[in-house]
């Protein structure tokens, strides 16, 4: 369980993100039931979750109770069967590099996510272990060849998310199993926001409270109906398959007690400190 603190620093994240943007939308949750380990899927309301019917993609209603944040336990919004990650998808990430003509796919295991509050475990033998925020799409529906006009209607949702990346493995695994795979490197969350334009948010990233990236969606190299329509060419995607967008500008590395959090307009702070592994 988090302490009381990270649930009010959570609290506090999606209350801030929700009043200053420009997004507006529905935010959905995943918490544990308060004096029980059973685990619902909520709608934000203010300061209050509304728990709704069954998994989160069954759209049954709702049961009619309501918790306060300050009750629950935040989870990752989903648990997902698959994890597949676009790569230099930001002019300012690639820097000189000519454009993709295609989206970049890499797969990152599902072990991999975690949620808002929980640690990014550093491996000891890691040397060079970067933040990379990025948009993480959530599929809703069970698609496959899904024509690009037609992407938005298999998307849930978005979700903030970290992929986080040892630079000095990616440069020497055949496949970026470890890499970008290792337990925790994925945090996502604490909100799925549903209902606005996913191609032009607001992306940011700090780094022990210094902003250390920052920009809009609309500056992604492939949009995220290509993303989507591409990968479901090769892969069919199903309800509660994450897709991790790409990460813009620079990254750095990160060290035990670092604080890394990735903020996405309308879906709230993802904050997770660096813990400490074997």
């Amino acid at each position: 369980m988090r302490t009381s603190l990270k649930i009010g620093i959570l609290l506090l994240a999606i209350g801030i993100a929700a009043r200053d943007s420009h997004a507006q939308g529905t935010q959905y949750v995943r918490f544990v039931i308060p004096g029980s380990n059973d685990i619902a899927y909520g709608v934000v309301d203010g300061q209050n979750i509304r728990e709704l019917q069954g998994q989160l993609f069954d759209m049954l209603g709702e049961t009619g109770r309501t918790f306060r944040f300050a009750e629950v336990d935040l989870l990752a919004p989903v648990q997902p069967e698959k994890v597949i990650a676009v790569g230099l998808n930001y002019a300012s990430h690639i820097g000189n590099q000519e454009p993709p003509p295609e989206p970049p796919i890499f797969f990152m295991n599902p072990s991999s996510i975690v949620g808002p509050g929980d640690a990014i475990i550093r491996p000891s033998d890691a040397t060079q272990l970067h933040f990379e925020g990025e948009l993480v799409v959530v599929i809703g529906r069970e698609g496959k060849n899904i024509p690009r006009e037609n992407a938005y209607d298999y998307i849930f949702g978005v979700t903030a998310g970290n992929d986080v990346s040892e630079r000095v493995w990616q440069a020497n695994d055949l496949q970026w199993w470890r890499a970008k795979g290792a337990d925790t490197f994925g945090p996502i969350g604490p909100t799925i926001l549903r209902g606005v334009n996913y191609d032009d948010l607001l992306l940011t990233t700090r780094l022990n409270g210094e902003v250390v990236q920052q920009q809009r969606t609309s500056d992604f190299i492939h949009d995220i109906s290509t993303m989507v329509s591409f990968i479901s060419r090769y892969v069919t995607l199903k309800p509660g398959d994450v897709i991790f967008t790409g990460t813009p500008g620079s990254t750095s590395n990160m060290n035990v007690g670092d604080v890394v959090e990735v903020e996405v307009e309308g879906v709230g702070v993802l904050r997770n400190p660096i813990a400490a592994g074997e």
